[in-house]
């Protein structure tokens, strides 16, 4: 019950943070950091607000666990990433 407390503050804290400087320099972070499919150009405010206070929220509580995900999804990138490029030589041009 306690780890929820801690949890349910810290995401509170991190989403208003985020909605409060968003125009001040979170928006132009997010877009410097984001593939071009992803870059919000100032709109989906809330829901980037909330996606990065569930993130950090998650990542204070349970930190091993967040760095073993992170780790687990960069393998499974790479390793589709090589199988793409495998793929992409062994065709015919």
């Amino acid at each position: 019950m306690t780890i929820l407390i801690i949890w349910l503050i810290a995401f509170c804290l991190i989403a208003y943070f985020v909605n409060d400087r968003w125009n001040k320099g979170v928006s132009q972070g997010l877009d410097k950091m984001l593939p071009s499919v992803l870059k919000s150009h100032g709109n989906n405010r809330y829901l980037w607000a909330i996606s990065l206070a569930v993130l950090g929220a998650t990542t204070l509580i349970q930190p091993v666990e967040m760095l073993l995900v992170v780790i687990l999804l960069a393998l499974i990138g790479w390793a589709i990433m090589a199988l793409a490029n495998w793929a992409s030589n062994k065709t015919h041009h």
